[in-house]
């Protein structure tokens, strides 16, 4: 094993022009770090392969696939470092099974997101984009078709609540709306510190003005938003969905969202990304789209590479790192062994 620890970081950083996109997302912090070799990894065809990850200690993945195939015949990878808070992606048994750790970045999303969901809440509330065409085309005349809804007194509710939801709550707070969340695996005494009332998801979807999803994607979740869901909203509410696309059934949403059967949606992730330019829901006016990108801030490029490198330095130290996904995976004999090896290095040093 060679002196240094080689990371080797997904290519789908580097942008068409051959500039390193997403503000760096941390990667030259990386570089910067003795003791730590970074390298990008070949062009992977959406899922990383066997020979693309041979020769590294650690992988930092950014939107590719890592699924049992990507360890096939490796002893030597520890750590996939996600940079983001999901990770649908990569397969987290075979992580485990092969004694790899998985990391993410939660403290750098946490209030990036809570922000992009306060701004969907406040661009529909406020209907900015559509008063930003009446001025645009010189309706003047026209803006009182375009009066936007008062904050006060309405309801927020969130599908979900993790630590994107409660900063979404918290942040929103001094707008001065009712606080609702469903979470079926939530603590009732986290919510009531935070004063959010636990309801269940029918209440949730009646009641709610405003309703984000930000639950994680898992085969439960699946289109947790479906045609049956929307239908129990109001006609003058709004859904945000800014988690994982798949958790809103799309062509339900659109049809909703066609027939004014809701108000309006905000959204930053599709059921398919990128998303088709011809698919029929960005036609709609009203329906405000981002492209999966609303909270790469500074703020959270800066934390998430500082995250990703905290992972790093501790699993290369021989230790089990803090944001780690399967922690599991330290009692398996094949990352113990790892551990000792990075361990014993440094005591070489």
């Amino acid at each position: 094993m060679s002196e240094t620890f080689r990371v080797g970081v997904t290519r789908d950083f580097i942008r068409p022009n051959g500039e390193l996109g997403f503000g760096g997302a941390g990667v030259r912090l990386l570089e910067r770090t003795p003791g730590i070799d970074v390298t990008f990894l070949p062009e992977h065809g959406g899922e990383l392969r066997p020979q693309d990850v041979a020769d590294f200690d650690a992988l930092g993945v950014l939107g590719p696939r890592v699924t049992p195939a990507t360890f096939e015949g490796n002893e030597r990878v520890a750590l996939v470092a996600r940079f983001g808070v999901g990770y649908d992606n990569v397969d987290v048994p075979a992580c485990t099974a092969h004694g790899v750790f998985l990391t993410i970045t939660p403290e750098a999303v946490q209030r990036p997101m809570a922000v992009v969901n306060l701004t969907f809440i406040l661009a529909l509330a406020g209907r900015l984009l559509e008063q930003d065409r009446l001025t645009r085309e010189g309706r003047w005349a026209d803006k009182q078709d375009a009066r936007g809804t008062g904050l006060v007194g309405k309801t927020l509710g969130s599908i979900g609540f993790g630590r994107i939801a409660q900063e979404t709550h918290r942040i929103a707070r001094p707008l001065g709306m009712r606080h609702v969340a469903y979470d079926p695996y939530v603590i009732a005494a986290v919510a009531e510190a935070e004063g959010i009332e636990l309801v269940d998801l029918e209440t949730l979807l009646k009641e709610s003005d405003f309703v984000v999803v930000a639950a994680a994607l898992t085969p439960e979740t699946l289109h947790i938003v479906n045609a049956e869901r929307l239908a129990m909203m109001k006609s003058t509410a709004y859904l945000i969905s800014t988690a994982r696309g798949p958790l809103v059934d799309q062509v339900a949403l659109y049809e909703a969202l066609r027939d004014r059967r809701i108000a309006g949606a905000g959204m930053d992730v599709f059921e398919q990304e990128p998303v088709d330019p011809n698919d029929p829901i960005l036609k709609l006016d009203n329906v405000v789209v981002t492209p999966h990108a609303l909270c790469w801030t500074d703020e959270c490029e800066r934390i998430m590479g500082e995250s990703v490198l905290r992972s790093i330095q501790e699993v290369a130290a021989g230790k089990v790192p803090t944001n780690v996904v399967n922690r599991e995976a330290a009692d398996t004999p094949a990352m113990q062994a790892k551990l000792r090896r990075y361990r014993e290095r440094m005591e070489q040093r």
